[in-house]
């Protein structure tokens, strides 16, 4: 069943569109390209790749991926969602809409979500296509999280196999619930691991600008002490040292919110992604 599956990809001239579109055509599979805009058309075009109107896309296809900003899945989902095959599988690249309730449904049509997992800060790498490729999908593996709508041993295979076609080099392929995947991405990684990001390089501005310490040996410090730092939390390798813990310490007290944990409730991730998707409100 998985050995050549029909896929169209949505949206093959965006950014999410290319990367999928790019692992796909190294596969065995039979896959086509849809694409709106003119400059993504020319992207793809660019490519070798032939376009194929969306329509006769996704009549024929297993899976259909939407590579489509978060704030069109709800209109491109509406526009196909009579063309699809029965049984085939609906898969968007963020769980945003599709926790939602943004997504049109259909009763013979299942919906999946996946969103990659991205190169842990713990890889091994080997070659310097791996170093280089920060995002993944080209040549770092990658673990990859999916959530399908179906009990069907067969479905979930064969989304399966479509995320690892998409994602590829992918490692383990993680099962969650949509909503679990919302709790995931964007509370866990978004709200908190990405900001953190933004928040190490807004203080290294500090330091640099209000300080007025060199910026290579405050970026130095800075990249060597975040990898002891995840390390030492996230991995137990190696304990921080007690004058460490009262800084540690003294950093909560004055930045961190005591309430923080909130962000974890189900209304406070209702509120983020009613946000995040220009809605007044999600509704349940």
């Amino acid at each position: 069943m998985t050995d050549n599956i029909t896929i169209a990809v949505i949206g093959a001239g965006g950014k999410m569109g290319m990367r999928v579109s790019n692992n796909l055509v190294k596969t065995a599979h039979t896959v086509y390209y849809s694409e709106n805009s003119p400059a993504g058309q020319e992207r793809v075009l660019e490519t070798g790749r032939v376009l194929t109107e969306t329509a006769d896309a996704v009549k024929d296809s297993d899976v259909v991926v939407l590579a489509v900003p978060d704030l069109a899945l709800g209109p491109v989902s509406k526009a196909i969602i009579d063309d699809l095959k029965p049984g085939s599988i609906l898969l968007t690249l963020d769980p945003a809409a599709a926790y939602a309730g943004l997504l049109a449904e259909r009763h013979d049509v299942i919906r999946g979500v996946t969103h990659p997992c991205h190169p842990s800060v713990f890889l091994e790498r080997h070659t310097p296509e791996e170093y280089a490729d920060t995002f993944g999908g080209i040549a770092a593996p990658q673990d990859a999280i999916g959530a399908i709508e179906s009990d069907d041993p067969a479905k979930k295979e064969l989304l399966e196999t479509v995320i690892r076609a998409i994602f590829a080099p992918v490692v383990d392929v993680h099962w969650v619930t949509v909503k679990q995947l919302a709790q995931l991405e964007p509370t866990l990684v978004e709200t908190v691991a990405c900001m953190i990001g933004a928040l190490l390089a807004e203080a290294l501005e500090e330091t640099v600008n209000t300080m007025g310490v060199p910026r290579e040996a405050a970026r130095s410090i800075l990249l060597g002490h975040t990898q002891v730092a995840l390390a030492n939390t996230l991995k137990g390798s190696n304990p921080f040292s007690d004058a460490c813990l009262i800084a540690m310490d003294y950093g909560r007290q004055t930045i961190i919110k005591d309430d923080w944990k909130k962000i974890f409730q189900d209304d406070e991730l209702d509120k983020n992604l009613a946000a995040m998707l220009h809605l007044d409100h999600i509704e349940r």
